[in-house]
């Protein structure tokens, strides 16, 4: 049976039993702003970012609704392209993540920024190899680089959040190069748009949206 089958059942029987599945960071604040951050361009252009932090479903939601970002697209990193499919990297053996490229505007929003959203809002940088209900290698959280910039901007901000304990626990997230990006399959991008009403939406990802609605207005756009 594929995954999202087993993520909308769990989701419903968590609903069966009254309970409220929100995973991610249940913040209750947005963490500090990046110290270390590349400026905003003078010009509009167009830079990219791929991120990572459990199921794509819910990080393609949130950044679609971050201003400045022009595309979000659900996809794999990590692994090699013969094995970017959803069933293979569902395996855990793959070495791909479920991530998101995300296409944005370095003249609205910087890299710095995407990252205050990423850890603030979209996952919990904490848990390792999973997220809430889904577990496994292909939910870590990572950061893949396109650039030494884009590392630089990273690795200060998770050491800036560790010194300031932004997390109860140490932040667990991968900085790595970006060696590939590939497209998941058509069924799953947009999937949280095309779906408001999956049970594992309402109560794992459309909290997220709303988070960054009422933690970081400044970032917020409606669709």
């Amino acid at each position: 049976m594929p995954r999202f089958y087993s993520r909308t059942a769990l989701s419903i029987c968590l609903l069966m039993a009254g309970m409220a599945c929100t995973y991610g960071r249940a913040a209750t604040s947005a963490v500090p702003a990046a110290a270390v951050d590349a400026s905003k361009a003078s010009v509009k252009g167009e830079q990219t970012a791929v991120l990572a932090g459990g199921c794509f479903w819910g990080i393609q939601a949130v950044f679609q609704h971050v201003k400045g970002v022009t595309r979000a697209v659900s996809g794999y990193s990590g692994g090699n392209s013969s094995t970017a499919e959803y069933e293979v990297v569902s395996t855990g053996e793959t070495g791909h993540a479920e991530s998101v490229k995300i296409t944005y505007d370095p003249s609205q929003v910087t890299y710095g920024e995407l990252l205050r959203v990423f850890f603030s809002v979209a996952h919990d940088p904490t848990q390792l190899n999973r997220q809430g209900p889904d577990s496994g290698t292909q939910y870590r959280s990572a950061i893949f680089y396109n650039n030494d910039e884009q590392k630089k901007i990273a690795e200060a901000y998770i050491a800036q959040l560790n010194q300031a304990q932004a997390f109860p626990r140490a932040i667990v997230t991968q900085v790595v190069p970006l060696k590939g990006f590939y497209p998941a399959e058509d069924y799953h991008q947009n999937y949280a748009t095309r779906h408001p009403d999956d049970p594992y939406i309402v109560f794992n990802d459309a909290p997220k949206v709303a988070q960054l609605r009422e933690l970081l207005p400044i970032f917020y756009q409606a669709k």
